[in-house]
């Protein structure tokens, strides 16, 4: 019997899309490049503990899913999340998935202390996240930067702010100035969008805060400490 068309069209290709990210090992891959940097198969590979071969794979399909781009500088195969909308898909899911059961067996305490750090700071594809996103966007709101009552929206002392700062907000066509995207462990938005990464950018490049090992964790220096109370009236404590 031949198969009937399905009234809606894009009902294969959101299937299709499901099943890039209904593997475990593909999953893993996207959270992972959430930090916004372009990793090596091997690096991939080993992140995943999976063989070079299998990870091979699952990034071929990943790649022609759309998900994830591939850029190849001599015998190295480098990859990266496609764009912003891929990486919001990733965190939106990721931030929607049901929290599973507590394992039985204790988790090392490396792991253990680099998941406390993932969830103090971390950078969401190319925005702030964690309780260090949260901080900066609570303050924001809480100093008339940013409005969240219809939406993320930067007020005109938010536009004004980010100048006295020297931060530039380049207008994109595809990404909105500032939109909010649900943190997947504080279970509330954080700015993203133009404005987010933009921010994000600047703490890095002024030393407001430094990455932590190879993963996503980044953390608040001493003089990031002491700039974002100066700006946003944000305490040590909240970021610790």
């Amino acid at each position: 019997m031949a198969r009937m068309a399905h009234p809606d069209p894009a009902a294969p290709r959101l299937a299709a899309l499901a099943a890039l990210l209904a593997d475990e090992t593909r999953a893993a891959f996207c959270l992972a490049l959430l930090d916004g940097r372009a990793w090596t198969a091997g690096e991939l590979a080993r992140y995943a503990s999976v063989a070079p071969s299998t990870a091979s794979e699952h990034l071929g399909r990943l790649v022609a899913g759309g998900l994830l781009a591939e850029e190849r500088q001599g015998r190295h195969r480098y990859l990266r999340l496609a764009d912003a909308r891929a990486a919001q898909l990733v965190e939106d899911l990721a931030a929607h998935a049901v929290p599973g059961p507590v394992p039985v067996r204790p988790r090392s305490l490396g792991a253990a202390g680099a998941d406390r750090a993932t969830a103090r700071g971390r950078t969401c594809y190319d925005h702030l996240a964690g309780r260090l996103g949260l901080a900066i966007t609570d303050a924001m709101t809480a100093r008339g930067l940013l409005r969240q009552d219809t939406g993320f929206a930067l007020t005109e002392d938010g536009l004004r702010w980010f100048a006295g700062l020297g931060i530039g907000l380049e207008p994109s066509s595809r990404r909105p100035l500032a939109r909010g995207c649900l943190d997947w462990t504080e279970r509330r938005p954080h700015l993203a969008g133009v404005a987010g990464a933009a921010l994000c950018r600047h703490a890095l490049e002024a030393g407001w805060c430094v990455r932590i090992g190879s993963g996503r964790a980044v953390k608040a220096t001493g003089e990031g400490e002491r700039e974002l109370r100066a700006h946003l009236g944000i305490g040590p404590e909240s970021l610790r």
